[in-house]
Parts: structure tokens; C-alpha cells; sequence
């Protein structure tokens, strides 16, 4: 890791735009080097380490796409109806072990491989079985109804390429190779924790003036969700000797140090003073609402440190936008974008130009069955309950004004 691109911040000058700290942050990011085989069955959300290439064909070897009759072309009769001898039936998994000769056909089920001389199905419903004989009527196509050798995957094929997050689909995919396991990318790690005095854990007694500390739940659940292993450091107090020997150790194992709240310029002092000791730290206002205050760096030889705003919202807004791409680009993954597409949106929206603003909303059909969008009431950076029920989110563009009843918008949907 480098911090050849960053910049401290202090506390005056012009906003960041997005764009530019996500290019900062990703540029100071290397990708985790140990690799480890993980059984298919846990290798859900993983990332492959290595291309997976096919071993194999698959199918490996012809074999019917419907229950039916396997004959030769050369039998179908050109017009009217012919009769076939029935020679026998073939079941997936158990070949025939003979040649289907001229003027002969055998019963063959979905899946079953197709017999030596016979290249073409006629499905059952098409064909009339009595008395050993097979009667097959017009208007069927030499090679119709089989999977051929090889037309899924070939031998010496790339399959999925390093780098790609394992889908439900891809594990089937491994497996239809003969493949028990995958290599991948080590999960990241994440050491989180809370500062202050004034939180407490849940199920705490509070002291007057104390809250209850529900960032660090919110961003176990994201981090959770991306699929890392998280350390939880939990609160630590307003100590900069307990909070100097906490940090030094957790960036001796954890690839990601992540903080909300009480990091910004002018907050704390121990807390940037200790973060400038143990590595390098800047602090930048950008341009997004909620989110403006981010405190990004490095701790020690090894480990990235995200200090993120204390407000609920904001905390989570900009894991997502921020924290999120970074562990993607650790993991060995390309950063993607959210899902996003546009849709009408039912409410009147205040925006101001100059900034990227990130609004709470839940995804609707109106009345004619088009997808709609609608805010999640009052959009302060505070009020959690407005994340709780959105299932998106409203992306308003930095130089956009505000925004009509019925106007397209351009919605992100959450993880999870």
C-alpha cells in the first residue's frame, strides 16, 4: 500500500467529489496475497483466486434432451408415417452397450446418453409405441432433441475467470466439472470499534447523557453481508493509551481498521493524534450528503483505517460508496457499482446543486404495475429507522437540482 495520492485535509478549501476519493482510496489498495481451498459447499460469496478451468467436456457425451425415441436420421420418413423395430430402452446413467442398427430406435429418457448409430430423438408424445414397433410420423430434423458432446463446456475452456465473486449458479457450474474445491482469495479482515464515553453496549444500564452505540451493529451487519471476517473491538474508551496499544494490534493482523464518529478535524484529539503516530491519516470533506467528513490512511505496514462519520446514515452511505469498493478491490474483485436503474419517482425531492446526495427509498409498484420509487419520510443523517425501511437508494447527480413529483431518478439498491 501507498499513500503517494493522499491529502490531509485541514478543515478548510473545497469539497472532494466522490469520484476523486474513490479513485484515492482504491489506489492505495492492494489485493490480499494468501489464497486458500475451500470446500464448494462454503465457497458461497467467495472469490476465486485462480481461473477455473474445465477439465472435461459437458456434457461428456451426447445425450437426450427429452424422454422419447432415439433412431438414425436416415430412418425419419420423408412423408407419411414408418415403423421402427424397438430394440430397447436407455436410462441416465446406464448406456445401451449396443449399436442402434438401420430401422431400429430404443426408449430413451432425458439425460440418458444416446447410443452408438443413433443421432437424432423423436420426442415420446410424437411417436406411438405397440407390439415391439414404433410408429414415427413426418416433419422431424436429423439430430433434433439431443445435447451434444462439449455444448455447455469444452476441455481447456476458462470457465470463470480469477476474480469473480462465486454465485449460486457458478458452484453448480464447478461442480458439473467433477471440482470438490475452490481456491480463493482469503476473506478480510476487519477490526471495528466504537469511541467514546458517551456510548454504551445494548443491554448496558446508561449513564445520564450515554446513547447506545448501534453504528458498529449496522456495520457488522454490512460487513457481514460483503462476506469478511470481523474483528469487533468494541467501545473503546476516551483513553489514548488503551486506544494507541488497541490499534497497534489490530493492525498487526486485520486488513481493514474501520471506525464512525469522532475522528473528524477538531474532534478528539487523541484520536487523530494517535492515528497520525501508528500511520498516515488524512481528512477530507466530500462532496455527498449525508457522508461529507471521512477520514481515510493507512496503520502500520499493512492495514487501510476508514474513520466514518457518527451519524447513523452517513455511516452507512459511505461504507457503502467507500468501504465497500475497497474490500472488493482487497478481495481480489473488481469494484462494481450497486445494481441501479432509473424509475419515476412519486415525491417532490430538495436538492441542491454542488453535491451527490444519497436519499432512503422503497422501491413500488403504482397502479398500472410500473416500478416507482418513493422516499422513506424525513431523510436526516440521523434517523436510522429511514434505512430500516428503505430498500434503495435515491442517487441525486452533483450538479442536479431539485426534483419534480413524476421526474426519473436513479435508484441503487442495498446490499443485502
Amino acid at each position: 500500500m501507498s499513500n503517494e495520492n493522499e491529502t490531509p485535509y485541514t478543515g478548510a478549501g473545497k469539497l472532494l467529489h466522490q469520484a476523486e476519493a474513490l479513485e484515492r482510496i482504491l489506489d492505495t489498495c492492494d489485493p490480499i496475497r494468501e489464497a486458500e481451498q475451500v470446500p464448494l459447499e462454503t465457497a458461497l460469496g467467495r472469490v476465486l483466486y485462480e481461473d477455473i478451468v474445465a477439465p472435461m467436456n459437458v456434457p461428456p457425451a451426447d445425450n437426450s434432451a427429452m424422454d422419447g425415441y432415439a433412431l438414425r436420421a436416415a430412418d425419419l420418413p420423408p412423408s407419411g408415417s414408418g415403423s421402427l423395430r424397438l430394440k430397447g430402452r436407455v436410462l441416465a446413467g446406464h448406456p445401451l452397450g449396443s449399436t442402434v442398427a438401420p430401422g431400429e430406435c430404443v426408449s430413451i429418457m432425458t439425460g440418458a446418453p444416446v447410443p452408438d448409430g443413433a443421432d437424432t430423438v423423436v420426442m415420446r408424445e410424437q411417436a406411438q409405441a405397440a407390439a415391439g414397433l414404433v410408429q414415427i410420423g413426418p416433419g422431424h430434423e436429423p439430430g433434433e432433441n439431443i445435447r451434444r458432446r462439449g455444448e455447455d463446456l469444452r476441455a481447456g475452456d476458462t470457465v470463470l475467470p480469477r476474480g469473480r465473486r462465486l454465485r449460486p449458479a457458478d458452484l453448480g457450474l464447478i461442480a458439473s466439472l467433477g471440482i470438490p474445491l475452490a481456491r480463493v482469495f482469503r476473506r478480510p479482515r476487519v477490526a471495528l470499534f466504537s469511541t467514546g464515553d458517551e456510548v454504551c453496549n445494548p443491554g448496558d444500564s446508561p449513564r445520564g447523557g450515554q446513547i447506545f452505540d448501534s453504528n458498529r451493529y449496522s456495520l457488522r451487519g454490512l460487513l457481514g453481508d460483503f462476506g469478511a471476517e470481523v474483528l469487533d473491538l468494541g467501545i473503546l474508551p476516551d483513553d489514548a493509551e488503551c486506544l494507541r496499544s488497541v490499534l497497534r494490534e489490530a493492525a498487526l493482523s486485520a486488513d481493514v481498521v474501520l471506525s464512525s464518529g469522532g475522528v473528524s478535524v477538531g474532534e478528539a484529539d487523541y484520536v487523530t493524534g494517535v492515528l497520525s503516530e501508528l500511520g498516515t491519516v488524512s481528512f477530507w470533506r466530500i462532496a455527498i450528503k449525508p457522508g461529507r467528513p471521512l477520514a481515510f490512511g493507512t496503520l502500520g505496514s499493512r492495514s487501510l483505517f476508514f474513520g466514518l462519520p457518527g451519524n447513523p446514515v452517513a455511516a452507512m452511505v459511505t461504507f457503502i460508496r467507500f468501504v465497500r469498493p475497497a474490500l472488493q478491490r482487497i478481495s481480489g474483485q473488481a469494484p462494481e457499482e450497486p445494481p441501479s436503474f432509473e424509475v419515476p419517482c412519486r415525491d417532490a425531492l430538495k436538492k441542491s446543486p454542488g453535491r451527490t446526495e444519497f436519499q432512503r427509498g422503497i422501491l413500488r409498484r403504482d397502479d398500472t404495475g410500473r416500478l416507482c420509487v418513493e422516499v422513506t419520510g424525513r431523510q436526516g443523517s440521523g434517523i436510522l429507522h429511514s434505512m430500516s425501511q428503505a430498500t434503495c437508494l435515491i442517487v441525486l447527480e452533483h450538479d442536479r437540482g431539485p426534483v419534480a413529483a413524476g421526474e426519473t431518478v436513479t435508484v441503487q439498491l442495498l446490499p443485502g
